[in-house]
């Protein structure tokens, strides 16, 4: 798979390849109070990937945080996804869940992974096969993570950004959020944003459940990355800011990362810098 984004004439032509696998990403709510009409359909034949229960560090005090190597892959092989396959991720609101898979796989060392572009909103238009969203088991698969640490940052990396501004950071929450004018869907943590950080609110990059053509991505990315700048996407959780990182596949090279704790943990931190 040469792209980080598929289309449904792409997914329907090659549907029936034994090395395609079709991970539903689907969450059952969400912070930006989203819902979607197909709360319980699915594409023929996908897996379910369970974001929430499965695929995040339960260990961890902090929501949706990236599983260890050994346990994604463990995971991975339960769902039966080896080495070889194809993955295409895809959600029931068009584009909101999936890159943050799209993104995993890549964090993990598998290149061949995309997006599937409107999810299952655009799958259905097309009239294309769906079932009942149901429990199934597989036949173990051979996944094995090759963790890539590059891109992925923590509360020290972007704290010791600050100060020596190697990177861009971009908050892909609603501006009110950015700007702490209102309370934080979480409302243990602070209002506001990282020092020196912009905003580029998640909706902004979408357009219908799609992500918007790449002229109109490169209209509005362009301006806000001089000299192709290093970049580190936040969000609330680590979720939406890899809708970010998706969009920013499609246009640009220059090196990407996620803060995976974003602002779920640096408005929890007791001395952290903010801004508003």
């Amino acid at each position: 798979m040469k792209d980080s984004l598929v289309s449904v004439a792409w997914l329907k032509e090659h549907w029936a390849d034994p090395n395609l696998v079709i991970l539903d990403a689907s969450l059952h709510n969400n912070k930006s109070n989203l819902t979607s009409s197909y709360p319980d359909l699915q594409i023929k034949g996908a897996r379910f990937f369970d974001l929430k229960k499965v695929f995040s560090n339960q260990a961890s005090s902090l929501p949706n945080m990236l599983p260890s190597p050994i346990d994604f892959s463990t995971k991975c092989c339960e769902l039966g996804i080896h080495q070889s396959s194809k993955i295409v991720v895809y959600d029931n609101l068009g584009i909101y869940s999936s890159p943050r898979v799209w993104w995993m796989f890549k964090a993990m060392g598998h290149a061949n992974v995309a997006v599937l572009d409107g999810g299952l909103p655009a799958w259905v238009q097309e009239e294309s096969a769906v079932e009942k969203r149901r429990k199934r088991f597989y036949s173990k698969g051979d996944f094995s993570a090759n963790y890539q640490a590059t891109l992925i940052c923590n509360a020290e990396d972007i704290l010791k950004n600050i100060d020596q501004a190697q990177a861009l950071v971009i908050d892909a929450r609603s501006a009110e959020r950015f700007k702490g004018l209102v309370p934080e869907p979480r409302k243990e943590l602070a209002k506001g944003h990282i020092p020196k950080s912009i905003n580029l609110p998640f909706q902004k990059v979408i357009q219908n459940g799609k992500l918007k053509s790449k002229k109109e991505l490169r209209e509005l990315i362009a301006p806000l990355i001089p000299n192709s700048s290093p970049v580190i996407c936040s969000c609330g959780s680590g979720t939406t800011a890899c809708i970010l990182l998706l969009a920013f596949a499609q246009i640009i090279t220059t090196p990407t990362a996620l803060y995976d704790g974003s602002w779920s943990e640096w408005g929890s931190l007791k001395n952290a810098p903010i801004e508003s």
